[in-house]
């Protein structure tokens, strides 16, 4: 079943919307499967145009290059989040189940099917664990961000620190505390599949609920 969502990203980010057509739609979701299959490094564009049957200049009049593209994956994929954040804490008053949602949101975004066919949730999620910092670990860091290309994650964030700062008013790093909490999910859930020797937690069939449980256990412990 369908939900009509429509996500809003930065302009500046692409040269044509490709979710508005045919072929940009088919763009988003081979790319992101190519750069889950490949690595950001090995991907390109001309390997993209192979795999949609399409030429490298059709891609290049939706995006100025890989880089902007990335940015654009990753983008979508925080407004996602924020998206499923706002539909889970609707109807829900107390700010410590709020937060306990809002973590398992986090983690389990992937799970969830919007039943928007040209992006597989779930790949993404992978995308953003592997590469995600690559779109601002750059040297043109501060300029795209004065472009305002990171806005979605900034919003994001700025969001889930007013409420640590419900739970506790005296708290004195909200917004480190929250960026700690999204970025400790990526980087436990890269460590348990590739580095396990950096983690306590594991990850069997991306059952992210060990994830899960050492985020709330330090946001209980740090905001009690």
């Amino acid at each position: 079943m369908s939900i009509g969502v429509k996500i809003t990203l930065n302009e500046g980010l692409f040269l044509k919307e490709p979710q508005d057509s045919k072929l940009g739609r088919k763009i988003i979701k081979h790319s992101i499967l190519l750069i889950d299959k490949l690595g950001f490094e090995a991907f390109t564009f001309k390997k993209l145009a192979t795999e949609i049957n399409s030429t490298e200049a059709s891609i290049y009049r939706y995006f100025e290059n890989k880089h902007l593209l990335l940015i654009y994956l990753v983008s979508w994929y925080w407004e996602w989040v924020g998206y499923l954040i706002n539909i889970g804490t609707m109807n829900i008053e107390d700010p410590n189940r709020k937060l306990e949602i809002i973590i398992k949101t986090f983690v389990s975004a992937s799970m969830e099917n919007p039943s928007i066919d040209y992006v597989n949730e779930s790949v993404l999620h992978n995308v953003v664990i592997d590469e995600g910092a690559k779109a601002y670990h750059t040297k043109d860091v501060d300029n795209e961000n004065s472009k305002g290309f990171f806005a979605n994650y900034k919003n994001l964030v700025a969001k889930v620190s007013e409420l640590v700062l419900e739970i506790n008013p005296k708290f004195p790093y909200p917004i480190a505390f929250v960026t700690n909490l999204f970025e400790m999910a990526n980087n436990h859930i890269y460590f348990a599949k590739h580095l396990p020797r950096l983690t306590d937690v594991t990850v069997v069939d991306d059952n992210f609920d060990e994830v899960e449980k050492m985020l709330n256990h330090f946001a209980n412990k740090l905001l009690s």
